[in-house]
């Protein structure tokens, strides 16, 4: 199994400094991965008390037996995890609330390959981490999957994500939640952040800008880009033309019907 390494935060502390209520109804913050996951957790985590924030496990279908208490509306908890889309998981999450992270694929592939590249990640691709494939093949090999060892890009988001969609299941956009914390005094940010915790039976309390800015701090992030170990800086900050187009080819329709290309 692959071992992730990142450094823990003092979320929990920060939490102190606000006034908490009881969280009514569980939560569950489940995301495509490489989506923004730690972004709308550490968020989520400034609205709930500790006692009732999950922090046992990141819940996914190998272990969803084993954390299913998590997800019991009779003890409502804040959880968060990858949990693709199944009978299992369906009837797990039932009850929930369920939020989504998605991100643009185009940007996810560069920030599928940064994450791989890092000392953070640690599993079968340590061979590709020392410059031995060219930046695009790389690129490829996020896009396309490597035979027996990385799923493919259609794959994850087929059963991360898009199967989720047109369900109860409410969709978030990374780029979405992104812009309103960097524009959070706008009337735009607070509506929101007003109907996204609504969703999740979370009254919007006055301070609430400030508790998602403290969420939201990228130094509290174990994943965000500059708290990776990266030996690699020729990662380009946009996906190159070809890479655009092969994603186009391997998962055409994918970025339209998550709300990236409008007619």
């Amino acid at each position: 199994m692959p071992k992730i390494i990142a450094k823990e935060d003092s979320l929990n502390s920060e939490n102190a400094r606000f006034e908490q209520k009881p969280l009514r109804e569980p939560v569950f913050l489940n995301s495509v991965p490489k989506s923004g996951t730690h972004l709308i957790r550490n968020i989520f985590r400034m609205f709930v008390p500790v006692p009732q924030q999950y922090h046992a496990a990141f819940i996914q279908i190998p272990i969803l037996s084993q954390h299913i208490q998590a997800l019991d509306p009779a003890n409502p908890m804040l959880s968060w995890g990858h949990l693709l889309f199944s009978d299992d998981s369906a009837i797990a999450t039932r009850k929930t609330n369920h939020l989504l992270m998605v991100r643009d694929p185009y940007d996810w592939v560069l920030a599928r390959a940064r994450f791989f590249l890092s000392d953070n990640f640690q599993g079968n691709l340590e061979h590709l981490k020392n410059g031995n494939v060219p930046m695009e093949d790389m690129l490829n090999m996020m896009i396309f999957g490597i035979y027996q060892k990385v799923p493919t890009m259609a794959e994850i988001y087929m059963h991360n994500g898009v199967s989720w969609m047109g369900t109860g299941t409410r969709i978030v956009r990374y780029e979405d939640l992104v812009g309103h914390v960097k524009n959070i005094d706008s009337a735009q940010a607070k509506a929101f952040f007003t109907d996204l915790f609504a969703f999740a039976k979370i009254d919007l309390p006055e301070d609430w800008r400030e508790r998602v800015l403290v969420g939201a701090d990228r130094k509290q992030s174990g994943t965000a880009r500059e708290n990776l170990a990266q030996r690699h800086t020729n990662i380009p900050e946009e996906l190159p033309q070809a890479q655009k187009e092969l994603v186009d080819y391997a998962c055409p329709g994918l970025r339209k019907v998550l709300g990236y290309e409008i007619d």
